[in-house]
């Protein structure tokens, strides 16, 4: 099954990009379902890798390797996951943090938060939506091996994005039920979260370095509350002089 492109489009990929857009494609050959495996194919005939193909998106091809020769199996899941969780088992510890961030992990489409034993996950691609119960088992796996005993994963689907997938706005559990309040300790200080029903995945985990920056601040009653909707707002404005 493969998706041929126009002349002069897949610039995006050859940027280092992921996606291929349905405007770029010219013809499609060989039966493909929705969420199925493509081979990638340029107008001069180079083949620029494999992805998952999805005709109710406009992003019709999400690329998941440039290498034409590999095998998209439980096994190429497992790898990817592999290396997300060792390259945040590194740089932020594994205790809580964004385990798995789409296109950055090379799993475009999958988001994966860890508060302390409990996951969060969003499918925001069918392509991830048609096999979450196969990455989601090599993702246990891979945190076990590393003694990590996590109690239950949460979906947080109801990201506006997924109608653009021809996907439901969904919540739930994935497979058992269990408390979805969580406490996590971060930077010596105790949060309660509710993955349920807190902003997107339950609490802004990428803000944690932000918090440590300003927690000298906490007693400056100018101190905003600038953590929920801004990225860097906050820095930004120690830096201005603005806090």
């Amino acid at each position: 099954m493969t998706v041929y492109l126009k002349e002069h489009e897949g610039r995006g990929l050859s940027a280092g990009g992921f996606w291929i857009y349905d405007n770029e494609i010219d013809h499609i050959e060989g039966l493909i379902e929705p969420g199925d495996f493509v081979h990638v194919v340029a107008a001069n005939g180079y083949t620029l890798g494999i992805g998952y193909y999805n005709p109710a998106s406009k992003i019709a091809v999400r690329m998941l390797t440039r290498d034409a020769n590999v095998e998209i199996n439980q096994r190429f899941f497992q790898m990817r996951i592999e290396n997300a969780i060792a390259y945040r088992e590194k740089v932020t510890g594994l205790e809580n943090c964004r385990l798995i961030f789409g296109e950055a992990d090379r799993l475009p489409g999958l988001v994966v938060d860890k508060f302390a034993d409990v996951l969060v996950t969003q499918t925001l691609s069918l392509g991830i939506e048609r096999r979450k119960d196969e990455i989601f088992t090599c993702l246990l796996s891979a945190l076990q091996e590393r003694g990590q005993q996590i109690r239950g994963i949460y979906e947080r689907n109801d990201a506006r994005s997924r109608l653009l997938e021809g996907l439901e706005r969904c919540n739930g559990f994935w497979k058992e039920t269990f408390d979805p309040c969580v406490r996590i300790c971060e930077n010596g200080l105790f949060y309660d979260i509710d993955v349920s029903n807190g902003q997107k995945t339950g609490y802004f985990l990428d803000q944690r370095f932000n918090r440590m920056a300003i927690r000298p601040l906490a007693k400056n009653a100018r101190v905003l509350d600038c953590f929920c909707n801004a990225g860097g707002f906050a820095l930004n404005a120690l830096a201005a002089g603005a806090v």
